[in-house]
């Protein structure tokens, strides 16, 4: 009994053994190590589709109905907007009163941070190991390149922009060795931007089309337009490189790949517009995706819904009964409400746009045929099915539109080449669409005798106008040093940023035009220092 209770003590001793060896070995289930994920071609598209999802698309898509989206934060340290429900949301009142600070909008800031980082680190892994990916074709390869360059590119374009000098990692960590880096300069990260864009616009045979025909993938005019709009920032403050011909380039390619065009008014039978079938009204019904938006931020009902409808109206029109229907949503917010001061940029004789019922609404019909008078708020992004029936929405917006390559390029080509008849083909391009009551003729004229910088300012004129829903402003005064000031009739005057007083009162100073880090950030990272002024 002795024997054999030792040999059964031994037999439990060596299972235990092989059964601990066994389980510290085993592969873990929930997820996948680098060295067994990249084995088969859909582990490398995988990887690549996951960033559609995150970094720089995902600025339109996290938020809610009271905070807006992140993309919105930008448009509020202009001061030109505002948020209803900003009460219950500090940072947007720390941005808008130019009081922010590492504290006090700490959790922001941070957000941004980490998910611009999370979004390089999964482009890194996937630019590593896609191109030895067992039986992943030569094409495919170039191209899951290509997107995942065209992604780390956007997540640094706006690290640079929001926090100027920032780490640069172009490779996937994989030990702690060197897990906290320094501060690299702005101008070598925009170099590494320019040379993933290159690549993906040249060398990853993406396809010419539009987004939509494309399954929603990243196409070659959606890298030529980040591209152009690269190299145009680089070109303006603080960077100051001559880029202009690199950006008229990038533009050009957009413009004659032919995929892309304007949506057009439609006109009634004696000569008019039809206003409620203007090319403004067709993208908000999103007759014209396809079209106009080069890089649209797709919506699925159930999966990921738009939350863009909800913006529509204000909060007192909650529920508001109309002649058209009830609004169905449980609760709308102004959060994305223009101040006067941006209203007084367009021209309310001449400029469809602020015309009710297309870029904004201000008015409605009750059911008793009252009319009833509210706050400037975004039309461009009513969902009529939305707001009057199901209250979900699949509504895309735009993270880039046609619109902008043509203003991209009207600017890029002046300052490169002077104000030249292709310069000024551009700029009429927008301001006749919109300027619905004059000639697209006139409108030339009127802008071929200008001297470069009296064009450039006609062109960041109608960026301020057109441009509102890509949340360009802040980036333009960033990029242009310069503030838009407003006056009744649609006159804007660009005066020096630093110094002047926003819509709140408050003034501009140098250490405004970046963020600060993230509190936590620095904690964590002590090779990193803070912006002055912070």
């Amino acid at each position: 009994m002795n024997y054999l209770s030792n040999r059964l003590a031994l037999l439990l001793l060596t299972l235990v053994t092989f059964s601990c060896s066994d389980f510290l070995e085993e592969a873990p289930r929930d997820e996948i190590s680098l060295n067994q994920f990249f084995t088969e071609p859909a582990h490398a598209e995988n990887s690549v589709n996951a960033l559609y999802r995150d970094g720089a698309p995902a600025m339109w898509m996290n938020g809610g109905v009271y905070s807006g989206r992140q993309i919105m934060y930008p448009s509020y340290l202009t001061g030109f907007f505002d948020d209803e429900y900003k009460g219950q949301e500090p940072f947007i009142q720390f941005a808008q009163q130019l009081t922010l600070n590492p504290i006090n909008s700490d959790g922001f800031i941070n957000g941004i941070w980490s998910q611009m980082y999370r979004e390089i680190g999964r482009a890194n892994n996937a630019i590593k190991y896609t191109p030895t990916t067992p039986g992943l074709s030569q094409a495919d390869s170039d191209r899951l390149l290509g997107e995942a360059r065209f992604f780390r590119a956007w997540a640094y374009f706006f690290l640079v922009r929001f926090f100027g000098d920032v780490p640069l990692i172009v490779e996937p960590y994989e030990s702690l060795d060197d897990i906290y880096r320094a501060r690299t300069p702005a101008t070598e990260v925009y170099a590494q931007i320019v040379a993933d864009l290159e690549f993906a616009v040249n060398d990853a045979g993406l396809s010419s089309s539009n987004m939509v025909t494309n399954g929603y993938r990243v196409t070659q005019p959606a890298a030529a337009t980040l591209l152009a709009d690269v190299q145009l920032t680089r070109s303006g403050f603080p960077v100051q490189e001559d880029n202009y011909a690199a950006a008229a380039a990038a533009a050009r390619k957009v413009i004659e790949g032919g995929s892309h065009s304007l949506a057009e008014n439609s006109y009634t039978a004696s000569g008019e517009v039809d206003l409620q079938n203007s090319a403004y009204n067709k993208i908000r019904r999103q007759e014209a995706v396809a079209q106009e938006f080069i890089y649209p931020i797709e919506f699925t009902i159930g999966i990921s819904n738009s939350g863009y409808p909800q913006y529509s109206y204000p909060v007192t029109l909650t529920r508001a009964q109309t002649s058209e229907g009830n609004i169905s949503f449980v609760i709308n917010n102004g959060a994305f409400q223009p101040r006067d001061e941006f209203i007084r940029g367009y021209d309310e004789e001449e400029d469809l746009r602020i015309q009710n019922r297309q870029f904004f609404h201000f008015m409605l019909n009750d059911t008793a045929g009252n009319t009833v008078e509210f706050p400037y708020t975004p039309y461009i992004w009513h969902d009529d099915n939305a707001v009057f029936s199901t209250g979900q929405s699949e509504l895309e917006v735009a993270a880039y539109s046609y619109p902008e390559v043509l203003l991209i390029a009207a600017e890029a080509v002046a300052r490169s080449e002077g104000v030249t008849a292709e310069a000024v083909d551009y700029l009429t391009q927008v301001r006749s669409r919109a300027y619905y009551k004059q000639d697209g003729d006139e409108i030339s004229g009127a802008l071929a005798g200008l001297s470069v910088q009296d064009f450039v300012e006609e062109v960041w004129k109608e960026r301020f106008r057109e441009l509102v829903f890509n949340f360009k402003l802040w980036f333009d005064m960033q990029r242009t040093r310069t503030y838009p000031l407003t006056q009744e009739g649609g006159e804007i005057d660009f005066v020096p940023l630093v110094g002047q007083r926003n819509t709140w009162g408050q003034t501009f100073e140098e250490r405004h035009l970046l963020l600060p880090l993230p509190q936590q950030e620095l904690q964590r990272n002590g090779e990193l220092l803070q912006n002055t002024g912070y």
